[in-house]
């Protein structure tokens, strides 16, 4: 399969620039980095970073489902958060309640965010 797909769905947080949820690329799905917006009403969820980091993958999850595929099939996340040192633990235990082991690759660091305390991207393998 050459090129790439885009990803739509009205279940994950919309776009706010020039980017697209997400993409389909051969055996890959390529997530856009998303935060806590409600998909509906483009609202910050949660004041605390675990329910920030809940709302984040429950958006990465849709764009997942959009082409069939669970948190099982993420094979590298990034992750931004705003507060690294004071946020980490609490992030950490939310995230890893959505995978199962082995969990994916992950890189997490410190970023300065625009009014929200996690950002999150995937890349996934769809070739199975």
């Amino acid at each position: 399969m050459g090129g790439k797909q885009e990803i739509k769905t009205t279940s994950g947080a919309q776009p706010v620039a020039a980017y697209s949820q997400g993409l389909v690329v051969g055996d890959f799905v390529y997530t856009s980095g998303m935060g806590p917006l409600d998909p509906v009403t483009g609202e910050v969820v949660g004041d605390d970073v675990a329910a920030q980091t809940h709302q984040t993958l429950r958006n990465l999850g849709a764009v997942l489902e959009a082409q069939g595929l669970t948190f099982d099939d993420v094979v590298k996340a990034t992750v931004h958060l705003q507060n690294l040192k004071d946020d980490f633990a609490a992030y950490n235990e939310v995230y890893k309640s959505y995978f199962t082991e082995p969990y994916p690759v992950r890189t997490t660091v410190g970023s300065d965010l625009m009014n929200i305390l996690v950002e999150i991207d995937f890349v996934a393998y769809k070739g199975h």
